[in-house]
């Protein structure tokens, strides 16, 4: 398993993308790539003064960002939030 395909919920653009991310990076880096790409997305409108979270929709738990996601229980199908 190198990637996995999450759907990205993005409450600030009320938006909702289907990612691959790759299931070696760590949490805060993958943070970083979805930012880059909601960005790309949506003409630089996702503008965010702190470092985002991202959170498991369905438990509302928030990841841990040292954690790499195959340390999560984040996996194919899994829904997140980027808040």
């Amino acid at each position: 398993m190198n990637r996995v395909l999450i759907m990205l919920y993005v409450p600030a653009l009320e938006k909702v993308y289907d990612v691959w991310i790759p299931a070696h990076r760590r949490v805060h880096s993958i943070i970083k790539l979805l930012i880059k790409a909601v960005n790309e997305l949506n003409d630089g409108s996702f503008v965010t003064k702190e470092m985002p979270l991202l959170y498991n929709k369905t438990t509302g738990k928030p990841y841990d960002i040292n954690k790499s996601i195959k340390e999560t229980d984040i996996r194919s199908g899994t829904e997140l939030v980027l808040i």
